[in-house]
């Protein structure tokens, strides 16, 4: 896959693209990132990307000729990208709008600053907006981060393991159980004997119970839209029956 994201920072991206699985991904060829800066593109003097809202306001808005002009340099060489912008209108980043991405051949991800960007600029450059959580950043490339890194999991061979994305958090609508490593006792604290059965039929089972356990308790909000079948549903209401006897 390749991406190419836009941005008046580019400085911002070196640590996090070159370092642990992403790093690993673009040694391999599996992930092509590239970062265009956008103010070579700016036709005004002295290069600024920003200028004074109309109709007065706080702060600066992002102009829309260098942004247009960089989106159509970059969309030149990557016809038919997935243009995104990074903002708080978007739909929200999910696990399956991730896998959706990662099936695209190219993404163009355009990150936004200061007070936002010129509404002529989104409207003819962009396919859609897309926002990573209802809070406010100071710039769009820290979401341009989250997402790369999000989509990256789901691109074949980036993980090492086929399984390992499908195993995680919200990868079925749930939070994951609870994970344990050497040593077997710690402190007076045991890792689960199920875990140490090889029993792996147990072991599934164990998961499962202790996912939807996970998700009642901290994100009970998920249950409504989780992929649950008979089975999941008697579990649950065991474990709310628990609960409930317990308080």
């Amino acid at each position: 896959m390749t991406i190419n994201i836009l941005t008046i920072f580019p400085e911002m991206f070196s640590g996090v693209f070159s370092a642990s699985i992403l790093g690993r991904a673009r040694e391999q060829g599996l992930l092509d990132i590239t970062l265009t800066d956008i103010r070579p593109f700016s036709a005004a003097k002295h290069k600024n990307t920003d200028d004074y809202p109309f109709g007065g306001g706080a702060g600066m808005v992002m102009t829309a000729q260098p942004i247009m002009d960089a989106m159509a340099s970059v969309s030149a060489s990557l016809p038919g990208a997935r243009r995104i912008y990074l903002g708080p209108r978007g739909k929200t980043l999910t696990t399956a709008l991730a896998r959706e991405l990662a099936r695209e051949e190219s993404l163009i991800l355009l990150c936004g600053h200061y007070e936002g960007v010129d509404q002529r600029a989104l409207d003819t450059c962009v396919d859609e907006e897309i926002s990573i959580g209802d809070y406010i950043l100071t710039g769009g490339e820290l979401a341009a981060m989250v997402l790369t890194d999000c989509v990256a999991r789901f691109i074949p061979g980036v993980l090492g393991s086929a399984e390992s994305p499908e195993e995680e958090s919200f990868s079925d609508g749930l939070l994951e159980y609870p994970q344990y490593t050497r040593p077997r006792d710690l402190d007076g604290m045991s890792v689960p004997e199920v875990l140490l059965s090889g029993d792996h039929a147990k072991i599934r089972a164990w998961r499962r119970r202790e996912s939807l356990a996970a998700t009642l308790r901290y994100r009970p909000d998920l249950l409504k839209t989780a992929e649950l079948d008979a089975k999941d549903q008697k579990i649950l209401k065991e474990l709310e029956e628990s609960c409930f006897s317990e308080s």
